[in-house]
């Protein structure tokens, strides 16, 4: 069966409840991303830890922004965004792009604007700007699909790039984590 927006309904007439739904992610640890965009009227931030890569060739990721977030009107008429991928030394960056009702950019000395006009924090472990193709409803948020035009990386191999030292930032059951050496298993 069918609804609106293509989304198929269960058979049954049992559903999950939002706070289930929830529940049952909050034991799916995500890396911890912060996307920034300027639409021209000035820029915006937000946390997200719905970040995935979906192709290499050509480079696409996509990310979703609920309804509810101050930053999604100016993401979804932006044409670039900047998605910021973190580290834990970085956590104060997440928790600003995770705060509402605040200015994420008023301290100027964490931020900078790239030649090409986006918003970004230099401080980031990685960042990748792209260009916004693709943007689908999806209940009450937007999945928004970007081709990769520039990155910023440890290069592969690279000590910085090992989770003994760039401590990759994860949430997980409402609480920030850290990867590291000892996170290891094999």
């Amino acid at each position: 069966m069918l609804h609106e927006n293509n989304i198929v309904a269960h058979p049954s007439s049992e559903t999950v409840t939002p706070d289930q739904f929830k529940a049952a992610f909050r034991n799916h640890p995500a890396g911890v991303a912060v996307i920034t965009a300027d639409a021209g009227d000035g820029p915006v931030a937000l946390t997200a830890t719905s970040v995935f890569s979906v192709s290499v060739e050509p480079p696409l990721l996509v990310f979703s922004i609920s309804e509810l977030s101050s930053s999604t009107p100016t993401i979804r008429r932006a044409d670039t965004v900047v998605v910021h991928l973190l580290g834990a030394d970085q956590l104060d960056i997440a928790k600003l792009g995770a705060t509402s009702g605040i200015d994420r950019f008023a301290d100027t000395s964490i931020w900078k604007r790239l030649p090409t006009g986006e918003p970004y924090f230099p401080a980031a472990h990685a960042w990748i700007r792209g260009r916004i193709v693709n943007k689908m409803e999806a209940g009450g948020s937007t999945v928004v699909a970007v081709q990769a035009l520039e990155t910023f990386a440890p290069d592969p191999g690279a000590a910085e790039a090992d989770a003994a030292q760039a401590h990759p930032l994860v949430y997980h059951n409402r609480m920030w984590h850290r990867l590291d050496e000892g996170s290891k298993i094999q």
